[in-house]
C-alpha cells in the first residue's frame, strides 16, 4: 500500500525509482535521494528559484565537475521545479524523494540517510557565508547529522518500520521549518523583491 506516492493529482512527478533508473543508466554514481536532499537543503537555506547554478553544483558533487548527461540533467531540473511547487504549497505536499514503501526497510533507511546527508551538504553550501543563528534550525542540522548515521542499524521489523516513518516525517516537517525561516520566495515581479521574507503563502 503506497500511500505516500500518489498524494496529489499530478502523479506524473519524478519518483525515486524512475529518477534512480535514469541516474544508474547513465552511469552516474549518485543516489537519487541524496540529490533530492541536496536540492532541498539549498532551497531551505535560501537558494533562489531563479538561480540555475544548482546544476553545476551537482555536477561538481556527483560527477567530478563534468556535465551530466541530458537525461540526468532533465530529471534534476524536474526535481528542482517540483520541489519548489511542493514546498510553496499551503497543503504541505512536500515529500522526500525516497524508495517506495514496497522496497526493503534497509534500502529505504539507506535512502533516508542519503537524503539527510544531501540536505546538510546543500544547506551548508548555501549558508557558507552566513552562519545559522536560529536555534531551531541549528537543532535540525544537528539532528539530521545523527539521522544520517542511522541506516547501519536497520532491521526488518515493525519497530524499524515505525521509526522510519516517524523519522522521515520529522525530516519532512523540519525541512519545511528551515524553509520558512530561511527560504527565498520566488519573485514574480522581477528583481525588486530582493527581500521577500516573512510568511510563506
Amino acid at each position: 500500500m503506497s500511500h505516500m506516492t500518489n498524494h496529489s493529482s499530478g502523479s506524473n512527478k519524478v519518483d525515486f525509482a524512475s529518477a534512480q533508473a535514469v541516474i544508474t543508466t547513465e552511469n552516474i554514481k549518485a543516489h537519487a535521494s541524496e540529490i533530492h536532499g541536496v536540492l532541498t537543503g539549498l532551497v531551505c537555506a535560501g537558494f533562489e528559484f531563479e538561480d540555475q547554478g544548482y546544476i553545476s553544483m551537482l555536477n561538481d558533487m556527483f560527477n567530478q565537475g563534468d556535465h551530466f548527461p541530458t537525461a540526468v540533467k532533465n530529471t534534476i531540473k524536474k526535481m528542482f521545479s517540483e520541489l519548489w511547487t511542493d514546498i510553496l504549497d499551503d497543503a504541505y505536499t512536500f515529500q522526500l524523494l525516497l524508495p517506495d514503501d514496497d522496497d526493503s526497510i534497509v534500502e529505504r533507511g539507506h535512502a533516508l540517510s542519503c537524503w539527510v546527508q544531501g540536505f546538510n551538504l546543500g544547506f551548508g553550501l548555501q549558508q557558507k557565508d552566513s552562519p545559522v543563528t536560529s536555534s531551531e534550525v541549528k537543532e535540525v542540522l544537528t539532528d539530521f547529522a545523527e539521522i544520517a548515521n542511522l541506516s547501519d542499524e536497520m532491521e526488518e521489523d515493525e519497530d524499524t518500520e515505525q521509526a522510519y516513518f516517524e523519522i522521515s516525517e520529522y525530516v519532512r516537517i523540519s525541512s519545511l521549518l528551515c524553509f520558512s525561516e530561511l527560504g527565498s520566495l520566488p519573485t514574480s515581479s522581477g528583481k525588486d523583491g530582493a527581500n521577500v521574507s516573512g510568511t510563506v503563502h
